[in-house]
């Protein structure tokens, strides 16, 4: 099995910053991309920022150019630096990694943290 823990979260005042980090941990062979998403009361689950295991990365209109996501594929651990916060980046944010393969197993799955909460006042 897969564990995912994440940190980094808290209370900041807008045009603030933080950092999550996101470490899988267990018998893992490789995980294709690693992403964050967000979840604010009343709303659905968003993907905030994806990153594959080659570097390459996405993000949400809404966050293109304050946030920036990185990986260190040797920890199983991502990041997210979160620049000039604003108070709707207030979320839980929950770490994903996607097609995690074991090692000396067969097929893969995907895995999620439980969760950091984020919250950003004016």
């Amino acid at each position: 099995q897969v564990r995912l823990v994440e940190s980094g979260g808290g209370l900041v005042q807008a045009g603030g910053s933080l950092r999550l980090s996101c470490a899988a941990s267990g018998s893992i062979f490789s995980i294709n991309a690693m992403a964050w998403y967000r979840q604010a009361p009343g709303k659905q689950r968003e993907l905030v920022a994806a990153i594959t295991s080659g570097g390459s990365a996405n993000y949400a209109d809404s966050v293109k150019g304050r946030f920036t996501i990185s990986r260190d594929n040797a920890k199983n651990t991502v990041y997210l630096q979160m620049n000039s916060l604003k108070p709707e980046d207030t979320a839980v944010y929950y770490c994903n990694a996607n097609k995690v393969v074991l090692k000396s197993t067969i097929g893969y799955f995907d895995a999620w943290g439980q969760g950091t909460q984020v919250t950003v006042s004016a």
